[in-house]
């Protein structure tokens, strides 16, 4: 199935609790959340208050992705606020086999994120134990970026090996997607798909109807 995420970082901050009361009631299946930590990437995001004050909002699947430093310290924290995904990157983690180990004895779905130039490569020996790889399709901590064209072909490799191995793991997508290029990642085998200012950034209930449509 498809699956749109919703990125909250877009959100109207001023009235985030009717921002996620609308995506939710038009039928965006995700609510994505980016955590930020000031130093694998440049921004400073939000963490565990804003996602406790919101989890009683919406019973939508919280996905979590965790751009931080050594993410590792951060599970069990969010994990108390309501994640059901959490997504930690490659190139933060020194033991990533040890995070993701610490993920799923949480309970939660576990996924890794890689960067548009990380290779698949780092993923050969961690993959069966991924339930979702998140693909960076813009270098990540800022909204608004472009979609980087090169990454529709690491989509469509990361698909490839998913399927030759016959594994049963989710590929999302995020950075730069919009109503004009979503179906050039699906076709490539995303099969959910992270937006933000696509989504909040006008008329957001037709905003996620639209993406639906396309989607499915």
């Amino acid at each position: 199935m498809n699956y749109l995420s919703p990125s909250i970082l877009a959100a109207d901050f001023a009235h985030l609790g009717e921002e996620i009361k609308r995506i939710d009631e038009a039928g965006a299946q995700y609510v994505h959340i980016d955590v930020m930590d000031g130093r694998f990437v440049p921004t400073i995001s939000f963490g565990s208050p804003l996602m406790k004050s919101i989890r009683g909002l919406t019973e939508r699947t919280f996905d979590v992705h965790l751009m931080v430093e050594e993410p590792i310290r951060l599970v069990e924290e969010m994990a108390e606020c309501g994640a059901d995904i959490i997504t930690v990157h490659a190139e933060a983690c020194v033991h990533l086999d040890r995070t993701i180990d610490k993920i799923k004895e949480k309970g939660i779905l576990a996924s890794v994120a890689l960067n548009p130039a990380t290779d698949l490569s780092c993923l050969e020996y961690i993959l069966p134990k991924l339930d979702m790889v998140l693909l960076m399709t813009v270098n990540p901590g800022y909204g608004g970026q472009k979609y980087i064209p090169y990454v529709t072909q690491k989509i469509s490799d990361l698909r490839k090996i998913i399927k030759e191995r016959e594994l049963k793991v989710d590929i999302e997508v995020d950075g730069g997607i919009n109503l004009s290029n979503v179906q050039q990642a699906l076709d490539a085998g995303a099969n959910i798909i992270v937006a933000g200012s696509s989504v909040f950034q006008g008329d957001v209930t037709s905003n996620v109807k639209d993406f639906r449509k396309i989607i499915g």
